[in-house]
């Protein structure tokens, strides 16, 4: 377990391996843990970062603010400190939306990106995400986290194949605040990174399950829309954790992109 202070607040982080850096952001409500399988794979070819989000996992509580500008900082922050001047980033869901806004606005910061079922624009999200970025439903739900837990638990399956997904989930509601719970949600919603992304000129790769029940599976269009350059793999039998519902294919095609390698026929075929 590693830390670092800021003025903002304490970010942790979980660092395995060694070689050239890579950086894993988690989406809404998660944290680091996510990426447990991906960093075991990774650190035989990189030096793989996975960060808590303030607000989320073990990262500080104590703010005003959770918005996507704040995630965004914070990777800057991030990276100052740890002295690593350039490196992929790796989003799922909200943590790609992080992704693509670091790129924009720190360009410099970013060597190439891939995004995970995360939405370009708010719009996409389900709508119980939606609705949970208006207090007083946000307040509503956080303070019966018990029925939370108990929906999340029945409605599983159609979420991520993997069984252990409830229980990642569990752990991560526990460590969550209702500030960061309602206001990244929120944040999340009005986004519409559309007018930015022609900005951006580093390699971009998009992944999204065709099962996904969390941001609509589509958004792929408007990102190759604004991003012409950016490779898209859509994964039929995988919905909003693709890391999870296809882990093989998943590592093969990301590290096949970190490496700047063509995918082949090498890659693991959906199952």
């Amino acid at each position: 377990m590693s830390s670092i202070t800021t003025d903002q607040g304490v970010v942790h982080y979980e660092v395995f391996g060694r070689g050239k850096p890579v950086i894993l952001l988690h989406g809404w409500l998660g944290s680091w843990g996510v990426w447990q399988e991906t960093l075991a794979y990774l650190k035989e070819h990189y030096r793989a970062y996975a960060l808590d989000f303030w607000g989320f996992g073990e990262s500080g509580k104590k703010r005003d603010s959770y918005d996507v500008a704040d995630f965004v900082s914070l990777v800057d922050q991030f990276m100052e400190q740890l002295g690593i001047i350039q490196a992929p980033l790796v989003g799922h869901s909200m943590g790609g939306t992080v992704s693509l806004s670091v790129a924009i606005q720190y360009p410099q910061r970013v060597s190439r990106v891939v995004v995970i079922g995360s939405p370009i624009v708010g719009s996409s999200l389900s709508l119980p995400l939606k609705l949970a970025g208006y207090h007083s439903i946000a307040f509503l739900v956080y303070h019966q986290m018990s029925l939370l837990k108990l929906g999340l638990r029945l409605t599983g399956r159609w979420i991520c194949a993997d069984p252990r997904w409830y229980d990642m989930m569990n752990r991560d509601l526990s460590q969550t605040t209702l500030e960061s719970f309602l206001y990244s949600i929120a944040s999340l919603r009005r986004t519409d990174l559309r007018p930015f992304l022609p900005q951006i000129k580093v390699p971009v790769m998009g992944m999204y399950g065709n099962k996904d029940v969390i941001v609509h599976p589509n958004q792929w269009l408007p990102l190759k829309q604004g991003v012409p350059h950016a490779q898209i793999a859509r994964y039929k039998n995988a919905g909003h954790f693709i890391m999870l519902d296809q882990p093989q294919r998943f590592m093969q095609q990301l590290h096949a992109f970190l490496d700047d390698r063509p995918i082949d026929e090498n890659i693991a075929p959906e199952t």
